[in-house]
């Protein structure tokens, strides 16, 4: 049934009204949320419309500047998470060795962040070594995610980031990552160029 106004369906008889989408509503829902929420659900959950759940995002983006969390935004995944500045605290306090990455790791996961989508041949041909249980851990670890396939003979596996990379580091976008030294980003450029900008067969992360 659609209301006198012709904007949308009325509630149900009996049924509740949705709660007022503000700053402290949506603080409140992420903080509770057990994964990141879409604009979406918080819009189905407070009867909200696009234009209110974006404006309410940005009133709370700004509302936790200076304090000890930060809102998080890929794509179109939404979350809380603990200010950069608080990380060595908070993993002091959750146990920092389980999250600790080596030497190995640390590199691959650079090489996947600065050139994705990006193969695993690519990525050893960059590094110069085997790299598939460093990989392999990274995707445990959900640091690393499948793109999709290259169209590439054989159609390897492409490689990027996703939402617990931008998390476990602090960032809320790729364009935060530090620019890299000129020697960094010639050797990127040059090594493993078949595979930059390839097509994507499958969901990207955005």
């Amino acid at each position: 049934m659609t209301g006198s106004n012709g904007h949308g369906p009325l509630p149900a008889a009996g049924a509740p009204e949705p709660p007022e989408l503000t700053e402290t509503t949506l603080e409140a829902l992420l903080f509770v949320a057990e994964r990141p929420l879409t604009r979406r659900e918080i819009g189905s959950l407070t009867g909200a419309d696009r234009a209110t759940v974006d404006a309410r995002l940005g009133d709370l983006e700004v509302g936790l500047r200076d304090r000890g969390i930060r809102l998080v935004v890929s794509g179109d995944r939404i979350e809380l998470a603990t200010a950069p500045e608080a990380g060595a605290l908070v993993a002091r306090y959750v146990g920092a060795d389980a999250v600790r990455l080596s030497p190995a790791a640390l590199e691959t996961l650079a090489i996947v962040a600065y050139r994705q989508p990006v193969t695993r041949a690519a990525v050893e041909r960059i590094r110069g070594v085997d790299s598939d249980y460093t990989v392999r851990t990274l995707l445990h670890r959900r640091l690393v995610v499948e793109l999709g396939r290259a169209e590439t003979p054989g159609r390897p596996f492409l490689y990027g980031t996703g939402f617990d990379f931008l998390e476990r580091f602090g960032l809320t976008s790729l364009e935060e990552l530090p620019a890299l030294e000129v020697d960094a980003a010639a050797r990127l450029a040059e090594e493993g160029g078949d595979v930059l900008g390839e097509p994507i067969d499958g969901d990207g992360v955005g």
